[in-house]
């Protein structure tokens, strides 16, 4: 092992970068949908020694001497990215006469971009780095605080962050509703790193026993939060469907009737054998192929479906302005529906996708001929504010319209006086990709969090059903198309508020800065 990360550390040039790129793509194996996080104690050990190397010139200045550090991350972040996000591409191909000229820019591109992330985390952690542990401790602090940021700078694309890889079930799901996923991300990166320490031998019998206590408390509180029984307080019968429309027909006029009448018959077909007749049915986003305003006739089809106390929360195209003129307005929206048919609540999304759901500067974009690239016929404005929806049984419904629920902190605070989380999705832009098993991931992530069920249709996959746990009741897979029929009981809520797992994770993060300043002090004196 010592000869092996001899070699590493030696690398120079585009050896380094090369091998920095096969280690980042080799750590995408730790993601949904392979979850095969073992890879990652091998990628990890390997920027560790990589960046052991990367030193600049003695006599260099303080900036060109961190250049290798910033290179190596990048290159590792640049393979993590583009093998991660490629199935983005795939939403190009849809009318790929009109975008497939974009594809280099979203494949290539958005993983550029995304690499300076992790190219930062390897400075910060440069810039802290010893010999010893201290360097596992100053990349967890690197790598937790690009994480964050990536939760919210330039909006925000918090993607396949490092710690859904110490996630794949829920058995080691659980210590997230503690750490926050702040705090994951720099856990699981120190505990992916570790191994890197068999090569010096330096510190080994605390890295194994920080090793094993760590795991032994992630897999033990995991199973302590899954054994203890829970007793629901409330409980709600739902119908989640999955109409699996295909994209090249979704906004042909020619075809939407056939797509709504779709809708409503598997919503409004006979439930399935032990369950109960549905008090709420969720349609997946943009679902509804035609405005209301146009088609009023709709609500009356979906009164004259929904039984006495049923309330449906379809994904519509929301209009305001009344015509189709340039003063309108557009909302990617969600609207609760009641047995008579009226619309009783609405919620607008929030967090829209730049590109594909809103062109960013785009009076200059425009000018090059270039508009948005995926999503549907028109650009979409923000919504102003987020509320519960109010669904039978006195329950409240926290809606999410599709990757908002990526965001930790962005569900967390909406989700606070919720009992139940609403995703709904549209992933068929990306096919049967990772990309949708991915999202569905985060999802998951999030009602563990939350500590609340989370109901979400997807319109060709995965619509699921998901427990406060993280545990799957039932689901539907890729491209199938149908409904599920689930009891969901509603009980508690988060064991810990967003703010002390905020605080907790920044504490975490806290720690490792701390650990790697000291041993790196340390070094330092004992070299002088």
């Amino acid at each position: 092992m010592q000869r092996f990360a001899g070699r590493i550390i030696l690398l120079w040039g585009w050896r380094r970068s090369l091998v920095a790129f096969a280690a980042g793509a080799l750590a995408v194996l730790a993601q949904a949908p392979y979850d095969f996080f073992a890879v990652c104690f091998i990628s990890f050990p390997v920027l560790v020694w990589l960046l052991d190397g990367a030193t600049g010139e003695a006599s260099d200045g303080w900036l060109k001497r961190l250049r290798p550090a910033f290179a190596t991350g990048w290159w590792f972040g640049f393979g993590y990215f583009l093998a991660g996000l490629w199935w983005i591409g795939q939403a190009l191909l849809v009318e790929a006469d009109s975008f497939a000229w974009a594809l280099p820019f979203a494949v290539v591109g958005i993983p550029f971009a995304l690499a300076f992330f992790y190219g930062f985390a390897t400075v910060v952690a440069r810039l802290f780095w010893s010999s010893d542990i201290g360097r596992i401790a100053a990349l967890a602090f690197g790598f937790g605080l690009a994480e964050w940021l990536r939760d919210f700078l330039f909006t925000g694309f918090p993607w396949n962050a490092i710690g859904y890889a110490a996630m794949p079930v829920p058995l080691l799901m659980q210590s997230v509703s503690v750490t926050g996923m702040i705090g994951m991300n720099a856990l699981a990166v120190f505990l992916f790193s570790l191994p890197a320490l068999v090569a010096a031998r330096r510190h080994l019998r605390l890295g194994i026993a920080l090793f094993v206590i760590l795991v032994a408390a992630h897999v033990g509180f995991g199973y302590f939060r899954l054994a203890t029984p829970v007793k629901p307080t409330r409980s709600i019968d739902v119908r989640i469907v999955q109409p699996a429309v295909d994209l090249s027909e979704k906004w042909d006029a020619s075809v939407r009737d056939r797509i709504f009448a779709t809708l409503l018959g598997i919503s409004g077909k006979a439930p399935e054998e032990g369950h109960a007749k549905p008090q709420l049915i969720l349609w997946p986003e943009t679902s509804v192929p035609f405005l209301f305003t146009e088609r009023p006739d709709a609500l009356t089809a979906l009164g004259d479906m929904l039984a006495d106390g049923q309330m449906l929360i379809a994904g519509v195209v929301r209009e305001e302005g009344g015509s189709a003129n340039a003063g309108s307005r557009y909302y990617n929206s969600v609207v609760a529906i009641n047995d008579k048919g009226e619309i009783v609540d609405a919620v607008d999304k929030m967090h829209l996708v730049p590109f594909g759901e809103y062109l960013p500067f785009a009076d200059l974009f425009e000018r090059f001929g270039i508009g948005q690239l995926v999503a549907g016929p028109m650009n979409f404005a923000a919504g102003n504010g987020r509320h519960p929806i109010g669904v039978p049984g006195g329950l409240r419904a926290a809606p999410f319209i599709c990757y908002e629920v990526i965001f930790p902190d962005l569900v967390a605070v909406d989700a606070a006086s919720s009992d139940v989380i609403v995703n709904v999705t549209n992933d068929a832009w990306f096919g049967d990709t990772p990309g949708p098993y991915q999202h569905f991931r985060q999802a998951q992530i999030r009602a563990v969090e939350n500590g609340l069920p989370l109901l979400r249709a997807a319109n060709n996959g995965i619509s699921a059903v998901v427990d406060s746990h993280g545990r799957i009741v039932d689901a539907l897979a890729v491209d199938a198309r149908g409904a599920i029929d689930a009891h969901v009981p509603v009980s508690g809520g988060a064991l810990l508020s967003p703010d002390r797992r905020r605080i907790n994770g920044l504490l975490i993060m806290l720690v490792f800065a701390l650990a790697a300043l000291t041993l790196n002090v340390r070094q330092r004196l004992r070299v002088n």
